[in-house]
């Protein structure tokens, strides 16, 4: 996998791509958004549904299919953003995910650790009329 650290991290990385937690789809959700990453073909869609401030997540399904890394990591932080505001997910940048994984992840690995995390700060960034894109690459 292309992936150094303990044999625990790996472990819940494995957990995470065979037991996806809040894999599926949410009804009527406030914004869905897919992203993908064309170099190793992974693809993500995240569906978020706020409270009714408008601010709090309250809950989070995501779709797709692509590398062990890619996968675990939509599920760990399909469970890390229940309760964070959007402006706590704005924040999230590469090294929260990284740190979320637990692992240390090659320069061609860390497009598929940070898919999911680019995904849902683009669907919010579009739902909230900041952003004007059809799909999230991971490309540039």
């Amino acid at each position: 996998m292309g992936i150094g650290g303990s044999d625990m991290y790996r472990q819940q990385i494995l957990d995470h791509y065979k037991n996806p937690r809040n894999y599926g789809e949410l009804e009527d959700p406030t914004f869905t958004h897919v992203g993908e990453n064309p170099v190793c073909g992974d693809t993500i869609r995240m569906d978020v549904v706020l409270a009714d401030d408008e601010d709090t997540i309250e809950r989070v399904a995501f779709r797709g299919d692509g590398c062990a890394i890619s996968q675990a990591s939509a599920s760990m932080l399909s469970e890390e953003l229940a309760g964070m505001t959007v402006e706590e997910l704005r924040e999230m940048d590469r090294d929260d995910i990284i740190d979320m994984l637990g692992v240390e992840i090659s320069a061609m690995r860390v497009k598929c650790a940070v898919l999911a995390e680019k995904v849902a700060q683009d669907g919010a960034e579009i739902y909230f009329g900041e952003k004007d894109v059809d799909k999230t690459t991971t490309e540039d």
